[in-house]
């Protein structure tokens, strides 16, 4: 309720139920020099209906009765309660009996933005204070937007760290990078998640997964899926019973029952040289070998996304991936990105050619996925529209 919106300057609504007239309400201008506009409701259904967007704010009675009076014998503030709930965006200033100061104390503790003696009121005196109302409710809702932005990022910090965790390989010859961007589309953080980790038998395994959606909910349900994911893998889980698993653990955790998600698995033996993979609607990975071009890891007969359909089932594909070699993981976000300004996308025969060229300049490691990153980004003309989460395993020996 910006006075400056309309350029018609303040508006002031009046409650008051005086029955022998004696409030008057002065000729007042705003800062500008523009006169005030008043309005007056006798009761609150008349101030309802007179509460347009167009008033800046109300100036109330503290003697009014209140619609709920039967049930608030007790309270005095009743009244002002109601108006508080019926404009919580307004600033309101409460008109007092003279010299009942403790009364317009307990009316701004309750929530309005100052109070006024009844029999004090002059032209000066209500201008000043239906501007400083009006200005402290807009400062205090820019202080409230801000402390709920500041804990919206510290919930998006604390999410972030439960979908992108630090990789347990200690012990393994393999060098992890990884890489997240979030989308433009939104501040909050959405459902793209990854994790990798060592077990005891030497096994590297590595997952990454999208859930459908952007927001909290999903970016919880994402962190949910990564903790059962590890939890599973260590139990000893693999392919088909790992993903039926953590099926059954999206059915009973999403908020609705359209939600799915996506994801890869893949699950290295202790000499680095075969591999099982998994996929549950997820883009294949990448697979960079050594003296050979980088190319798509086979993704035919794969399984449909986890919490699409009842008893699916995941086939775990056996790999060779060699000596020396990459693995890049990564989400939709990545691929899903526009060529120029037409409708064309990158695709993932576009990011393969994309990498390829990268590898030829002698990229890898860090270097590689943040070529990789800022290239899409570059092509889509600017910030991607969805999350991009990328990760690389490395075998140099």
């Amino acid at each position: 309720m910006d006075q400056q919106a309309n350029g018609n300057g303040l508006s002031l609504l009046v409650i008051e139920d005086d029955p022998v007239g004696s409030l008057s309400i002065p000729r007042m201008l705003d800062a500008a020099g523009k006169p005030i506009r008043i309005r007056t409701a006798r009761n609150l259904t008349e101030a309802e209906r007179l509460l347009t967007d167009d008033v800046h704010c109300i100036l109330l009675d503290l003697a009014l009765t209140s619609p709920t009076a039967a049930e608030d014998d007790e309270d005095e503030l009743a009244a002002l309660k109601h108006v508080l709930r019926l404009a919580p965006r307004h600033a309101v200033l409460a008109l007092t009996a003279s010299g009942d100061t403790e009364g317009g104390a307990e009316a701004v503790r309750v929530g309005a933005q100052d109070y006024l003696f009844r029999d004090e009121l002059d032209g000066r005196l209500l201008s000043r204070a239906i501007r400083y109302a009006v200005e402290r409710k807009r400062a205090d809702a820019a202080q409230r937007q801000l402390t709920e932005s500041r804990l919206r990022a510290q919930e998006n910090a604390r999410l972030e760290r439960g979908l992108l965790p630090t990789p347990l390989l200690d012990g393994s010859p393999l060098r992890f990078a990884a890489r997240y961007r979030p989308g433009r589309s939104r501040a909050l953080l959405g459902g793209d998640f990854y994790d990798t980790v060592r077990t005891p038998d030497g096994s590297v395994h590595v997952m990454i997964g999208d859930v459908c959606g952007h927001g909290p909910d999903e970016a919880a349900l994402g962190v949910e899926l990564r903790i059962a994911w590890r939890t599973l893998t260590f139990a000893g889980l693999c392919g088909d019973e790992l993903l039926g698993t953590m099926q059954k653990v999206l059915e009973h955790e999403r908020a609705d029952e359209e939600i799915f998600a996506t994801l890869c698995t893949v699950d290295i033996a202790p000499d680095g040289r075969r591999a099982g993979l998994c996929l549950a609607g997820h883009p294949s990975p990448l697979i960079a070998r050594d003296g050979h071009l980088a190319e798509l890891l086979p993704y035919e007969n794969n399984g449909p996304a986890l919490g699409l359909l009842p008893n699916a089932r995941w086939p775990r594909r056996q790999v060779e991936l060699g000596g020396k070699w990459s693995l890049m993981l990564y989400t939709d976000g990545l691929i899903e990105g526009r060529i120029g300004e037409g409708n064309q996308r990158l695709g993932q025969d576009g990011m393969v050619e994309m990498v390829r060229r990268q590898i030829a300049a002698g990229l890898r490691g860090e270097e590689l996925l943040e070529a990789a990153v800022n290239e899409v980004r570059e092509l889509n003309g600017g910030d991607l529209t969805d999350d991009v989460a990328v990760l690389l395993l490395d075998r140099d020996r």
